[in-house]
């Protein structure tokens, strides 16, 4: 029971990471129906940014406040860039362009800091774990998920309560309803890549402060896909109940079936469980149900 709990509790700090990350691949395909599948590398992104911010001098809390605003600056760029001439044109192609977009950012990452393991140094968090009862808690996980969770909550009531998060909101539900009453589209979509550029950098900032930060952070950023299906694409609520669900699904399949099934079964059991569930939930727990009548 002492295991199952710590490893349960540990699930579901690491799932609160995971669900900032999938705000980021939500929030894209809300406003423009786009899988976009350079999520991983946004996440690498944001990581060695913060990174090298702290590296400088500035503390962790500013770095990641920093790194926001490069978020938003890259995500503006990338869109105007790279996908502005796209709108209107097939989901597959606009797809196919961020498959694309995924090697460049890679690329780019390993030109700029290299391949090696990377750790912040000072470390941020205290390496002695919080005792509460039997159970130990690393302050690494619990000080990250409490960030993700200010961070989950900032974006929310972004969405909520400003008239930019209402448009965004106006465009998902339907565009040309929103075009007429004089939204722009361009804006939208601009400012979804922002976000998502910021939600993604501070998720890999994160993960990186708990195993260091290397190119594997960027398939650290596409396991969170299983969240996002899960909750439902097009749902932000989903999006953290998902991370959550798969965070806890990760630890306890390592804690358990690691020693039955050795090489890798952590990574691959959130997909096997997005396979199984979509069998009986095609749409998530909250997605759109699409209905077509004949």
């Amino acid at each position: 029971m002492e295991l199952f709990l710590m490893t349960l509790i540990t699930g579901i700090l690491v799932g609160g990471i995971y669900a900032l990350v999938a705000l980021g691949w939500v929030l894209i395909y809300k406003c423009s129906g786009v899988l976009n599948l350079a999520m991983g590398e946004l996440t690498l992104i944001g990581g060695y940014v913060t990174l090298t911010f702290y590296e400088m001098g500035i503390p962790f809390i500013l770095a990641v406040g920093c790194t926001l605003i490069i978020g938003v600056v890259l995500g503006f760029l990338t869109e105007r860039i790279f996908l502005d001439k796209l709108i209107g044109e097939p989901i597959l192609a606009v797809i196919m362009v961020t498959v694309g977009l995924s090697f460049f950012f890679k690329g780019m990452v390993e030109f700029t800091w290299g391949t090696d393991t990377r750790v912040f140094q000072p470390a941020i968090f205290s390496i002695k774990p919080i005792t509460l009862g039997f159970l130990m808690i690393s302050p690494v996980y619990l000080w990250s998920f409490i960030l993700a969770i200010v961070l989950l909550i900032v974006f929310v009531s972004f969405f909520k309560y400003t008239r930019w998060g209402l448009s965004m909101q106006a465009t998902a539900d339907d565009e040309t309803a929103a075009l007429s009453l004089g939204v722009s589209a361009r804006f939208v979509y601009a400012a979804a890549w922002s976000i998502a550029f910021m939600s993604a950098g501070v998720g890999g900032a994160l993960l990186g402060n708990i195993n260091g930060l290397n190119i594997s952070v960027g398939h650290l950023g596409l396991i969170v896909l299983p969240a996002v299906v899960l909750g439902g694409l097009n749902s932000v609520p989903g999006a953290i109940v998902g991370g959550i669900i798969i965070g806890v699904l990760q630890n306890l399949s390592g804690a358990y079936l690691d020693q039955y099934f050795p090489g890798g079964v952590k990574e691959i059991m959130p997909f096997a469980f997005m396979a199984v569930f979509l069998l009986f939930k095609p749409y998530g727990l909250w997605g759109w149900e699409r209905i077509e009548r004949v």
